[in-house]
């Protein structure tokens, strides 16, 4: 059985749906991970994507952030939340908020989690403490799943850039996040869980970015970031057949700012 399973910060899913809908077309994926939806559970596009062969389990609260899987395998044993999930405090709140950024899946012969980390805007920042708490949160709600024997991987926006070679120019981003040494180490502990990036292939230059801001010409000149990963554990790992970044879907005038990453796998 040949499974084509992918991962797509979507940046509003209703901005993006008839790019979704195209690419669904083009690159016939058979399950797919999404992230910022920016849209509630029940404004989700069900319709659309269910004409277009796709079943879908979506997790989203209004404005931001939302996670979504989409297959045509099918779509069972629907988790919303990482166990133990923090919530997050913002400034002048009474009360933390849980916010939707992680949903799992059984889809055929495949568990995933699609995730989307949060940013941490500042290292100073409550909101990079936040983060590191989160992905700890995530590490531990993998780790039976990474030790298991039934494929297994966790897809999506991490917002950490695993190397100095995930990044275009890392000197740009001295003491900025994405890069710390800290959220580097969760992701390490992330993968001794058992689970191993798998790093895909570029179409195009020699690094497979995922994101590229849409200021200052940074898709063109290729100024990008790899921050949105696939982390499987072996069973998943030793199916690989091949995984790139669709740099094309990138490409025109209202898409989102990052890219899908694509793997091929042979179960």
């Amino acid at each position: 059985m040949t499974v084509r399973i992918a991962t797509w910060n979507i940046n509003s899913v209703t901005a993006r749906l008839p790019k979704l809908l195209e690419w669904l077309s083009s690159a016939a994926p058979d399950v797919v991970c999404l992230q910022e939806l920016k849209c509630s559970t029940e404004a989700f596009p069900y319709e659309a994507v269910e004409a277009a062969g796709y079943q879908a389990a979506a997790h989203g609260t209004g404005r931001w952030n939302g996670v979504a899987i989409l297959s045509r395998i099918g779509v069972e044993d629907v988790v919303r939340d990482l166990p133990g999930q923090p919530g997050f405090l913002a400034e002048d709140a009474m009360l933390e908020v849980l916010e939707p950024r992680a949903i799992a899946a059984t889809c055929g012969p495949v568990r995933a989690w699609s995730v989307y980390v949060p940013n941490g805007r500042e290292v100073d920042h409550a909101h990079y403490a936040y983060k590191l708490k989160w992905l700890g949160a995530l590490r531990d709600a993998a780790a039976e799943d990474a030790a298991g024997s039934r494929p297994f991987a966790v897809l999506g926006d991490y917002n950490v850039a695993p190397t100095d070679e995930d990044v275009w120019d890392p000197s740009l981003f001295v003491g900025a996040t994405h890069v710390t040494p800290a959220e580097r180490e969760a992701l390490a502990a992330l993968r001794a869980t058992g689970l191993e990036d798998v790093y895909p292939r570029a179409l195009k230059y020699d690094r497979p970015y995922t994101f590229w801001d849409y200021r200052q010409l940074a898709f063109p000149k290729n100024n990008g970031m790899r921050i949105d990963l696939v982390y499987g554990n072996p069973a998943f790992r030793s199916a690989v057949s091949d995984a790139y970044v669709d740099r094309e879907a990138r490409k025109g005038k209202g898409t989102s700012d990052h890219a899908p990453v694509v793997v091929d796998l042979d179960l």
